[in-house]
């Protein structure tokens, strides 16, 4: 618990937080030395990956983690940093699976605006922006093409609006928007996150109903993306892709010494 609680301290006193709401739930809980009140935690272990779930069911569990209330899905996967298309085909069912239990879509012909965050000349912040270029824009297709061609087929419009850096446009700013011009029913976003641990990158996806603040993990805050400042549910979807340094150099100092 000793451990648990420098580690906690270390990271108040460097200002760092934890974009993965199991590692903040973990820390949180190590620190304390019990569960976390208002806080729940389910656990399912599958063939090809391990999914946890960490509920936050109130205003005091809000408090104690630091985050929205909501739902927070961590699926946990070596096979997914190997180049292995079988493997991936089983981890996209398990994607899928718990992305539904997110989506508030009430019909198929619900519109859903796909968002792609960060900066596109960084790779490391680059996640959203290649999401979104590999994702299929259907919206511009229903009104033009025969609607049996398009059978199965949900409208779905895309954007990568770039970093204020770039744009010197609030990221917040432009998806609102284009949220007003086109009214979707749900807005997926998709971003790089920043984790606690190095073997988090590249083997983690996180799922949340809670929407998304860009830039949260690096201490760089910009507006937003939620159903309050959107007006329509906000679905996250997070990768980690980096690792503050003081917080490596803190995890390898801390291996050496319990070696």
């Amino acid at each position: 618990m000793t451990r648990w609680r420098e580690r906690a301290q270390l990271l108040n006193t460097l200002g760092i937080q934890f974009d993965l709401a199991l590692e903040a739930h973990d820390l949180l809980r190590g620190a304390r030395g019990g569960e976390v009140p208002g806080v729940m935690l389910e656990e399912e272990e599958l063939s090809n990956a391990t999914v946890k779930t960490v509920t936050i069911l109130n205003e005091q569990g809000a408090q104690n983690m630091g985050k929205p209330i909501g739902t927070y899905i961590t699926i946990s996967s070596d096979a997914l940093k190997i180049n292995n298309h079988a493997e991936h085909a089983k981890l996209s069912d398990v994607l899928t699976s718990n992305l539904q239990k997110l989506l508030p879509l009430s019909s198929p012909d619900d519109l859903v605006l796909v968002v792609g965050l960060g900066n596109w000349k960084a790779t490391p912040d680059s996640l959203g922006p290649r999401v979104t270029g590999e994702t299929m824009a259907t919206r511009h297709l229903f009104g033009r093409i025969p609607p049996d061609i398009l059978a199965g087929v949900r409208p779905v419009s895309t954007i990568a609006p770039g970093v204020l850096g770039i744009t010197g446009i609030e990221t917040a700013e432009i998806i609102q928007a284009v949220v007003e011009r086109i009214q979707p029913k749900l807005v997926i976003a998709f971003d790089a996150l920043a984790a606690g641990d190095v073997s988090r990158i590249g083997t983690t996806i996180q799922l949340a109903n809670t929407g998304i603040d860009p830039g949260s993990g690096l201490g760089n805050h910009r507006v937003g993306l939620n159903q309050e400042t959107l007006g329509v549910p906000v679905i996250a979807v997070g990768i980690p892709t980096v690792v503050n340094a003081a917080v490596i150099a803190h995890n390898v100092l801390e291996s050496f010494l319990e070696q």
